[in-house]
This record gives structure tokens, C-alpha cells and sequence, in this order.
């Protein structure tokens, strides 16, 4: 039994009805096994990872070429390779289900403009954008970029993108210009996509001097493509999608490697430049379809919703929705505008079936005494998922007292490096309080203490012991995966240490706690130290800087900023306010502290690195002697601040 309160169990019929299920019974037959329940055929699915994923291309009918003789070469993370002679296309499995008149995207703006979109109009434009493409000599491998915002031309674009084999990367409209630079910069796109502005909040925000000033820094950019609906208001950067040239052939695809890069996501950036994650068509396609089929238990013909940004990878896993040929329910704009409850206004008007959102707005909606139960039709919704930050036992029950008493809330938790989720739902599990269902199938994932012993109940780290096909292919410009290594493999050797502090529950559920590393987590966006220490560096005054993100037990967040300054200079209201102007203009509101603290020292290891992840232990309360080890620090006294202000806040 779990220790958490039950909120929902499965009906026998819903059980039936799962893919999950069906699969399970299929396993059983082909591979007469005795996997009796979801634990087992997990167990089936790490033990016997080759199988596994060899068979899900079979079971899901994917298109492909080549053979399958060879699954995976090499067995130590991370030097491996999956599939090496199948050659396939993403963007031509994502859209094997489209029909002419059947709708793919139901599009909707923060403005109020709502529109449907059929298959047959979003292959139209995004053959269009191919052609041009063609036209300006992009062959595959090639990197296109974009800020752009969550609308239907941008699904277009990405579409065009991967059916050519291009390689796609994307930063939303609301990112800082250096911010957006330190992640293209490092890929060298030779097309860069824009739109004139976008809203946010009820305010519109021009991008006409934002997109001449990248267009301008990215050198290697050599074409621009303006993606802005109707006539553009300026044109004078590039090509708009009313000067495209017709196709009438459609959308054609260019079959690459399993392992060719597909596109681009980026890490936080808490050591260095943001990391150029690069994740593979093949990798993508299996995962995507394995978790929106066994773990979303999305069906053919209904509508998926996740709030999301292009810059976030959830827009790039939103699309894999239509692997199950659903539709998707797009959204650009405030999720809280024009009031808290508006995304579930919006998912009673159009009919949601799933919807996907973040722990945060979930705890915002409770703060706010939301009641979408007793104000809105949620008949059609059959999920609720939620990531981005840990929801805490008073996010699931609110879930179940104010939206929905008999939803299947599922709780997950991945991130960029992978795009998709390590642990979530499970559909013929109940769902507990403050349980995340299961780890997922192909997922070898354990908790394990800090010298690789395995743990069972107790807190550790995340680390996943076998190979997944989702894992990057490696990070750009990282030939001998030196930053690959230390990102994942430096603590436990071959192992995947994902930074996440867990606990796996005697009834196989999981419990995420925060981050076990110095990764920041605004608002469920995780946000690197390195950002926000580059941009410190234009204000004169700041000698030094800490900051840490601190997850409380009830959901809430507290992210401070520690400041040494030169001598003489006194935190006063002014510099504050420049501080925060600073980092609001560089990169984003998301990266503006709670607060901003004036301290004498920072504290630093004896081979100068900052001690962020033991500042975070000791303000999350933990015992100091635990965090801190004295004979390692540069400066010692430098900890006794941080001491006596953890007693102030917990």
C-alpha cells in the first residue's frame, strides 16, 4: 500500500481500453512471459531493452528502411548507437494519420482569434516552406532557427524542417537577444525564422529591432522567412509566407539515419553556454510514440493540450500527440490572461481531452480559489498531466476537489535532455497523493545513494542505468563528449545521474523532492546560474554573486540572490532595480530573483567553484555538517551567513 491518500482509481473498463493493457497481453503472447502486472512488464522492458524497443517499430507500424539486425552497438553509456542500418523520417511517421479533411491543429491566440486548421492546409504551407528551402540550396543536416511564437506557421515550418532532414531549433519571442545568441550562435543556422510580435499579457510586444539585431550577429544566417499570418507589417529582413512559391506535390520526405539529428533543444546553461542538446529522428519517434501511446494513453481522433512555449520542450513533445492521430490544441499567450482560471474556459470551449499544464499553475489556480468544477464543462477531459517542478500532495488534491473528482492526474517528470518523461503516468495504477504513477517502460531508472548502492525508500539520486533511444546523440560542438560526460556520467560512471533528488515508494510510485543540483527552477522554466551570473557582470557594483532556487514542501518556490559588492557600495532600492531591469532585459522576467541579499563573501571550493548546491542543502534546511565540508572551502566564514539566514526561513 502506499503511504499517500487514493484519488483515483481506474475502472475495469478503462483498464481494458488502455493501450498499455493491450500491449501487456501482446508480450505476454509473443514472448510467453508472465507479466502479470505493470511492475513485471517493466521489468520485462529494462531486462530486455533490445527487444523492447526493436519490437515497439512493429507495434506502432512505423515507416522505415533497412534492417533491424542490429539494434544497439555498444553497451556503456555513453558510447552506443541504435538502429545503425534503419533509415526513417520523423516528420513522415508524425503525420501518417493525416487525412485531408480531418483537423490537425485547433489554434488559438491570447488576442481572442480562434482557428482550425485541416491536415490538408498545414501540409500545404509547411510543402510551401520546403519548397523554399529547395530554393535556397538547404540540404539535410543543414540547421534552420527560429523565435517564434506557439502558432500554427511555426508547426508548419518545423514540419518542412524535418521531412527535408534539416536540422530545427527554436527559442520563443519572449527570450533575451543574449540569451538567443549564446543558443544559436553555437549551431551556426543558415535560415533564420521570425514573426513581427507577438502578445503577452494584453500587451503586444514589437520584435522589429529584435529579430534586425540577430539576423545581424548570427553571421552564418544567409535567409530569413517571416512567418507573421496576413501581410507582415515590416518585410524588409526577408521573405513572408505570401511571397512563397505553391506546391502542388505536397510534403516529401527525405529518409535519414536513425541517429541523424533531428533538432536542437538547450540546457539551462548553469555551467557555461547553455548545452546544445541534439536528440535523433529515431529516438524521438520511438520515445514519443511509446509515452503518448502507454503512459498518455492519447486515442485517435482526440485532442491534446499542452500550455507551452517554443521555447520549452513540451512544444516539441505536444507534436507527438499526433503519432496516436490526435489533434492538438496550440496556445500562445498568458496562461492567466485575461483571468487565472482562462485555460480552463478554453479547454471547456474546445473540448479538451487531455490537458497538459505545470505544477505552478496549478498552485496558482489553488491560491486563487479557483473553481473550474463548478464554473466550466470538463466532461471531455479524461487527464490532467503536470510537470515542469514537482506538484506537492496539495496540488493533487486540489486537482480532484476543484477541477475534476474522477480525472487521471498524471504527474511526470523528464526534461530537455531527453524530451520527454522519465516517470509518469500509468493508467491502470490508481493515482496516490503526491505519487507520480510509475517509471517508464524502457526506463531503467533507481534511486541510489551517493557510492551507486541501489535504495528502496529512501532519498537519493535519480540515475538510469541502461541506454534509452531518446537520449541525445550529443551536444553540438562536442566531438569527444567531454561536456556530454560530466553532465551525466561524472558522478557514477557509465551511469546517468539526472539531478533530480527522488525517493522510490514501497508501492513503485516516485517522489521527486527538487533538484539535487544547482539547476535554478523559476516558475517549473529551469534556469541556468551561468545566465544569470553573465548578465550580473554588466552592473559595475556586483563583485561576486550566488544564487540558488529553493523548492518548498508546499509547492512554493523561494529564489534569492546573494551580491558582494565593491567596497563602499550599500544595496540600496536603485540598484536593486537595475539588477532586476538588467536580467529582465537579457534574458527574461523568469530570471528576476525574489529577492536580493548583500553579503561579505561568497563561498567557494579550493578549486574555485561556486558552492551553490551546499548553500541550496543548507537553506532547505539540512544539516550543515552534511552539505559543508570545512577543509574544501577557499573561504570557510563565508558559510556562517548562509547558516544563520536558513534559520530565518525555514
Amino acid at each position: 500500500m502506499s503511504e499517500g491518500k487514493l484519488l483515483w482509481s481506474p475502472s475495469e473498463k478503462i483498464v481494458q481500453e488502455s493501450e498499455l493493457e493491450r500491449y501487456r497481453h501482446y508480450v505476454n503472447s509473443k514472448y510467453a512471459v508472465s507479466a502479470n502486472d505493470y511492475k513485471e512488464l517493466w521489468q520485462w522492458s529494462i531486462d530486455n531493452k533490445e527487444i523492447f524497443w526493436n519490437d515497439l517499430i512493429d507495434w506502432f507500424g512505423l515507416v522505415y528502411e533497412g534492417d533491424r539486425n542490429s539494434v544497439l552497438v555498444g553497451k556503456k553509456m555513453p558510447n552506443y548507437n541504435w538502429f545503425p542500418n534503419v533509415n526513417l523520417n520523423f516528420a513522415e511517421n508524425l503525420t501518417r494519420y493525416a487525412e485531408d479533411s480531418k483537423i490537425a491543429i485547433i489554434s488559438v491566440e491570447e488576442s481572442g482569434l480562434k482557428k482550425s486548421y485541416t491536415w490538408k492546409e498545414l501540409l500545404t504551407l509547411a510543402a510551401n516552406i520546403q519548397l523554399q528551402f529547395d530554393d535556397w540550396g538547404l540540404q539535410p543536416g543543414d540547421r534552420v532557427c527560429g523565435v517564434l511564437p506557439n502558432a500554427y506557421e511555426t508547426s508548419a515550418a518545423f514540419l518542412a524542417a524535418a521531412a527535408s532532414g534539416l536540422i530545427w531549433s527554436c527559442c520563443s519571442p519572449d527570450f533575451g537577444i543574449e540569451s538567443i545568441i549564446d543558443r544559436f550562435e553555437q549551431i551556426s543556422p543558415k535560415v533564420y525564422l521570425y514573426v513581427d510580435s507577438y502578445n503577452y499579457g494584453g500587451k503586444v510586444f514589437d520584435l522589429h529591432d529584435k529579430n534586425q539585431q540577430l539576423i545581424a550577429k548570427l553571421k552564418s544566417v544567409s535567409n530569413a522567412l517571416n512567418l507573421s499570418s496576413g501581410i507582415p507589417k515590416n518585410n524588409d529582413l526577408g521573405i513572408c509566407i505570401e511571397q512563397l512559391n505553391s506546391s502542388n506535390t505536397g510534403l516529401t520526405y527525405k529518409r535519414v539515419n536513425f541517429s541523424s539529428p533531428l533538432w536542437v533543444l538547450y540546457s539551462s546553461g548553469t555551467t557555461g553556454a547553455p548545452k546544445a542538446i541534439t536528440h535523433s529522428h529515431g529516438g524521438v519517434l520511438l520515445e514519443l510514440n511509446k509515452y503518448h501511446a502507454f503512459h498518455n494513453d492519447v486515442k485517435k481522433d482526440e485532442l491534446f493540450f499542452w500550455y507551452t512555449t517554443t521555447g520549452w520542450m513540451m512544444w516539441n513533445f505536444l507534436h507527438g500527440a499526433w503519432l496516436r492521430g490526435a489533434a492538438i490544441l496550440i496556445y500562445d499567450g498568458s496562461p492567466a490572461y485575461p483571468e487565472v482560471d482562462f485555460l480552463w474556459k478554453l479547454a471547456a470551449e474546445t473540448k479538451v481531452n487531455h490537458f497538459g499544464t505545470s505544477a505552478p499553475y496549478i498552485l496558482a489556480n489553488k491560491k486563487a480559489d479557483i473553481d473550474p468544477k463548478a464554473n466550466y464543462d470538463l466532461s471531455n477531459l479524461r487527464s490532467i498531466g503536470s510537470t515542469g517542478s514537482p506538484l506537492p500532495p496539495e496540488g493533487f488534491d486540489y486537482v480532484y476537489e476543484k477541477i475534476k473528482d474522477d480525472i487521471w492526474l498524471t504527474s511526470m517528470s523528464g526534461g530537455t535532455d531527453v524530451c520527454t518523461a522519465f516517470v509518469g503516468g500509468c493508467i491502470v495504477r490508481p493515482v496516490y497523493e503526491g505519487e507520480i504513477q510509475c517509471r517508464a517502460l524502457g526506463c531503467a531508472l533507481y534511486c541510489l545513494d551517493e557510492d551507486g548502492n541501489k535504495l528502496e525508500n529512501e532519498e537519493g539520486e535519480m540515475v538510469i542505468t541502461e541506454p534509452m533511444p531518446c537520449m541525445p546523440i550529443y551536444f553540438w560542438n562536442d566531438e569527444e563528449k567531454v561536456r556530454y560526460n560530466e553532465s551525466y556520467f561524472e558522478m557514477y560512471d557509465g551511469l546517468w545521474r539526472h539531478g533530480d533528488w527522488i525517493r522510490i515508494t514501497q508501492d513503485d510510485g516516485v517522489v521527486i523532492y527538487g533538484r539535487s543540483d544547482a539547476t535554478l527552477n523559476k516558475q517549473g522554466i529551469r534556469i541556468g546560474t551561468s545566465e544569470i551570473y553573465r548578465s550580473l557582470d554588466h552592473i559595475q557594483e556586483i563583485v561576486d554573486s550566488l544564487i540558488v532556487n529553493i523548492e518548498k514542501k508546499d509547492g512554493d518556490h523561494f529564489m534569492p540572490l546573494f551580491v558582494m559588492l565593491k567596497e563602499g557600495i550599500i544595496l540600496d532600492d536603485i540598484l536593486k532595480k537595475r539588477i532586476k531591469s538588467q536580467l529582465r532585459s537579457d534574458y527574461s522576467p523568469r530570471h528576476v530573483p525574489d529577492e536580493i541579499i548583500q553579503v561579505a563573501d561568497i563561498p567557494y571550493t579550493l578549486s574555485g567553484k561556486k558552492m551553490e548546491t551546499p548553500i541550496k542543502k543548507i537553506l532547505m534546511g539540512r544539516p550543515v555538517e552534511k552539505c559543508v565540508n570545512a577543509d574544501t572551502m577557499r573561504n570557510p566564514t563565508s558559510i556562517n551567513y548562509f547558516v544563520e539566514f536558513a534559520k530565518e526561513i525555514n
